[in-house]
């Protein structure tokens, strides 16, 4: 058994805290042992957890060229980056390139648009002809703002074709809704809390039947173990071995916490101001994977991946003060997804409508 050094960038966070624990327990499972160095910039439960598995924290921002140096400069087996963003980021990483063994560059799948030029972020949703595979154009690289709607999916191309235009072994990962313990925004909150508030009925735009293919941060992790054995310049999707529907998210959910919902399923008549999810679509966003199986990876399926987060989101709101809130609260995606009045008053009106 030989021992291999890894860098993750972002290392905290529900992806590179992924990455970090496969890395660890396959170093448990007679691989190679990898000693990784888990980068962010505070500490907390997060890295404790992750110090528990032998990684070594690094306090320090991805973005402080002294810390990178310090890093890479000795050279490494594997380097991930969870967090970058633009161009200017991916410029930070060229100098150690050709001294690291395989680099993983964590995208998104907001880079693909559609005839139209539509994109994941578009008021527009994409229309797509089918799995969408990593041929699909993408927008136009851009130094845009990386935190808004229109320059999240330009930075991110520019960031990769400067990766990838480098020559060394560059792994572009290109994953959708991502879920895990850790993750920042955890869509699975939206029928978790519900649950918690021990709502009855949960409506769905369009019979839930709409499809926005997720991504479990455990299937990233594996995959990213895989491309540190193959080194190569690839763009790789990533996800779910299946594309669930919002009907089957919600089930899934609450099967798991043990809840079962009175679903209201509404159709085009409805009123049009409730029953979206975070995985409400008009069209399927769905990601081909036949490049990243071809390496030998198997990606998971959602019921099956989605547990330790439903867990971690469980213990978080239990452990949070009453008069307190869970820490993705102040996020404003969840702006009115809990505020039941407009739920029930629809409800009213769709009872008397069967009057």
């Amino acid at each position: 058994m030989s021992t291999r050094r890894a860098v993750v960038l972002g290392g905290t966070g529900g992806i590179g805290s992924a990455v970090v624990r496969e890395l660890r327990a396959s170093s448990g499972r007679g691989g190679d042992d990898w000693q990784v160095d888990v980068v962010a910039r505070h500490g907390g439960p997060a890295a404790d957890a992750l110090t528990a598995t032998g990684a070594t924290f690094v306090p320090g921002d991805r973005r402080d060229t002294s810390v990178l140096r310090e890093l890479l400069r000795p050279g490494a087996d594997l380097l991930v980056d969870t967090v970058g963003l633009t161009r200017d980021d991916a410029a930070q990483l060229l100098p150690y390139l050709p001294d690291v063994g395989s680099t993983v560059f964590v995208s998104s799948k907001a880079v693909y648009v559609d005839e139209q030029g539509r994109h994941a972020n578009s008021p527009e949703r994409p229309v797509f002809g089918g799995a969408v595979t990593e041929i699909q154009p993408t927008v136009a690289a851009a130094d845009a703002d990386p935190t808004s709607r229109e320059g999240y999916g330009a930075s991110k191309v520019a960031a990769e074709q400067l990766l990838l235009d480098h020559g060394s072994p560059v792994t572009v990962l290109r994953p959708t809704k991502v879920y895990g313990p850790g993750i920042g925004r955890p869509r699975e909150w939206f029928v978790v809390r519900r649950v918690l508030d021990g709502r009855e009925p949960v409506l769905l735009a369009d019979h839930g039947r709409g499809v926005d293919h997720t991504t479990a941060a455990s299937g990233i992790a594996s995959l990213v173990r895989l491309v540190a054995d193959a080194p190569d310049r690839r763009i790789l999707n990533v996800a779910d071995e299946t594309a669930p529907s919002a009907l089957e998210i919600v089930r899934t959910v609450a099967a798991h916490l043990d809840h079962r919902f009175d679903e209201v399923l509404l159709d085009a008549d409805a009123p049009a101001f409730v029953g979206v999810t975070p995985w409400s679509s008009s069209s399927p966003f769905v990601l081909d994977t036949t490049a990243a199986r071809s390496l030998g990876w198997q990606p998971p399926r959602f019921e099956q991946a989605v547990g330790p987060e439903l867990d971690w989101l469980v213990e978080t709101a239990h452990r949070t003060p009453v008069d307190g809130d869970v820490p993705w609260a102040s996020d404003p995606f969840w702006d009115r997804m809990f505020d039941y009045g407009p739920e029930d008053a629809a409800l009213v009106l769709l009872s008397m409508g069967t009057d």
